[in-house]
């Protein structure tokens, strides 16, 4: 056919950019919107960061200024630092560090789609594990887009969102999971790190994780990839930590970087070598320095997200909404869709999200038969009407 035409097949709209347009709307309307929707807090980074970022634009290093490539000469030795910053073996034995690669990254995201090739997807038939039913759905969206075979690994309330080795398929290569997990949550624990890495090391499966919310904590039970897998010599795996979540309210600055076996990070920089020239040195600087230096502003943030979930759990709860499970990082809340509101029979979450958004202005994430409300904006100020609209929901299941 002759003419310019989309060359891609119809849908694949993104997830978060179709609640945007139908929140758009529903303002177009008139409604007055309560977002719960947005995944990113508002706002700009700690200011130590902000002012450390400045100095660094304004100097006259020229490695401030260069190509970042796979190492750091603006910001020395970035990635283990920032990695350190978020992985508790380091407070007990520094002589595992020799166990381990560092590489830094503009961000997780962008390193996503170069996971698989990593793994050998250019020139074999790999077939990979995802967290994304539900999660964060990049990883198999990436994975179709390279034409990579994968699949959902099972998670549900009744194993709390982590996944069990049995639905691990037979024949797969590659884990690409995300924990703390988006959207529910969800924290891995020392013991449940323990039997995938048992697993995965004796059957020659990697593992990466999308560690982006290790920076937020809500639970003493927390544990990254890095904390355990450091314990087994031949398990190939890696970690990747953003600041995008860390720096308060800097999702803008796309900076982060991997930590995990030899083999694997250097696989990784090889295909990233190839293809990636590195992140913004001057904010990559500011980042290090409100890690190493601003601690207090950093938590101070993190409290902000758990009295917040607390909030609006204890709001939601005795309105008859059903937590899918008690989340332990990050600012996320994840919750059994009803099968009745407003007097009529739900069919999922998007059908629920949408009588939400246009009966009330309340606007969620749908995810299956789930819906996610995240706290990034401030609950306390909507508390109140937020109450409102779930009392004229009437939920029940």
């Amino acid at each position: 056919m002759k003419g310019r035409t989309s060359r891609l097949p119809e849908g694949g709209e993104n997830l978060f950019h179709g609640i945007k347009k139908k929140r758009r709307l529903a303002e177009e309307k008139g409604i007055q919107i309560l977002n719960m929707s947005i995944g990113q807090p508002p706002g700009p980074a700690l200011i130590s960061a902000r002012e450390a970022a400045a100095q660094a634009v304004l100097s006259e290093d020229e490695t401030m200024h260069e190509y970042q490539d796979n190492g750091s000469p603006g910001v020395s030795d970035f990635a283990r630092r920032f990695v350190q910053y978020h992985s508790r073996w380091w407070l007990r034995d520094c002589g595992m560090e020799s166990r381990i690669e560092f590489l830094p990254i503009p961000g997780i995201k962008p390193m996503l789609g170069l996971i698989p090739l990593a793994c050998g997807s250019r020139n074999n038939d790999i077939i990979v594990g995802t967290t994304t039913n539900p999660g964060y759905p990049t990883p198999a969206d990436l994975c179709d887009y390279l034409n990579v075979k994968n699949y959902a690994l099972n998670l549900n309330p009744d194993n709390r969102f982590r996944f069990d080795t049995t639905s691990i398929q037979k024949g797969t290569d590659l884990l690409m999971v995300n924990y703390p997990h988006n959207p529910s949550g969800q924290i891995a624990t020392r013991e449940w790190w323990e039997r995938i890495c048992s697993y995965c090391e004796e059957n020659g499966v990697r593992i990466f994780d999308d560690a982006a919310y290790a920076g937020l904590p809500h639970s003493k039970d927390h544990y990254t990839l890095a904390d355990v897998a450091v314990n087994y010599l031949d398990l190939s795996w890696a970690e990747a930590y953003s600041a995008s979540k860390l720096i308060g309210n800097g999702t803008g600055w796309r900076i982060g970087a991997i930590a995990g076996s030899p083999d694997f990070v250097s696989d990784i920089a090889t295909i990233k070598g190839n293809v990636d020239s590195g992140f913004v040195a001057p904010m990559a600087a500011g980042v290090i320095y409100a890690v190493e230096n601003d601690k207090k502003g950093i938590e101070a943030h993190r409290q902000i997200y758990q009295e917040r979930i607390n909030l609006l759990i204890g709001t939601l709860s005795p309105l008859g909404m059903k937590l899918a499970v008690d989340p332990g990082a990050g600012f996320f809340t994840l919750w059994m869709t009803p099968t009745k509101a407003f007097g009529e029979s739900i069919k999922d979450g998007t059908h629920f999200n949408n009588l939400m958004i246009e009966e009330t202005g309340v606007v969620g994430v749908p995810f299956g038969p789930y819906i996610r409300y995240a706290v990034t904006s401030d609950i306390e100020a909507m508390k109140e009407e937020i109450a409102i609209a779930f009392k004229k929901a009437n939920v029940s299941y």
